[in-house]
């Protein structure tokens, strides 16, 4: 092995590494739908292992995702080179993942943004795209939060002008 056939393999590793590290959900699904890459992320919040879902449809594997509105969702990603989201504001969550983090404890589940990128292969096709899965609970209940503030606030006002 040739000192850059080791340099690319210990970089390769490290980048592999960082993939399941992170604190973002990544999956690769295929045109078929068909899971290619479940991260240490994915694994945590499902309790799947990569090897339990590897080549599944999603759509088995989670029956809840509607797939006509998914897939209009990932159709200009695969044929148009171009990302698309998803946002909380929109639908909470893709993935049911129970709420973890105490500070945001009153919320059941994640609340979660979207990201849809395409994955262009070495011959110019676009054959899978990636899911960035967001955790924005905490912004999500602070938004809550605070809306249902305003409107106590607004109520109060309204209540003390009749009074007045």
């Amino acid at each position: 092995m040739t000192d850059t056939n080791l340099e690319d393999l210990l970089e390769f590793h490290w980048m592999m590494d960082m993939l399941q590290t992170v604190d973002v959900g990544i999956v690769v699904l295929n045109r078929a739908y068909e899971v290619k890459v479940w991260n240490g992320f994915m694994e945590s919040h499902s309790g799947m292992l990569p090897s339990e879902v590897r080549d599944k449809s999603l759509f088995e594997l989670y029956p809840n995702i509607q797939r006509e509105w998914f897939a209009q969702k990932c159709k200009p990603v695969f044929e148009l080179r171009t990302r698309a989201f998803m946002t909380w504001e929109q639908r909470p969550y893709l993935f049911k993942f129970p709420n973890y983090r105490p500070i945001t404890g009153g919320e059941d589940y994640m609340y979660q943004n979207i990201t849809l990128a395409p994955l262009v292969s070495a011959t110019g096709t676009v054959d899978n795209i990636s899911m960035m899965i967001y955790d924005v609970t905490d912004v999500a209940a602070s938004k809550k939060q605070h809306e249902s503030l305003q409107v106590k606030v607004t109520e109060d006002r309204e209540r003390r002008s009749q009074n007045a």
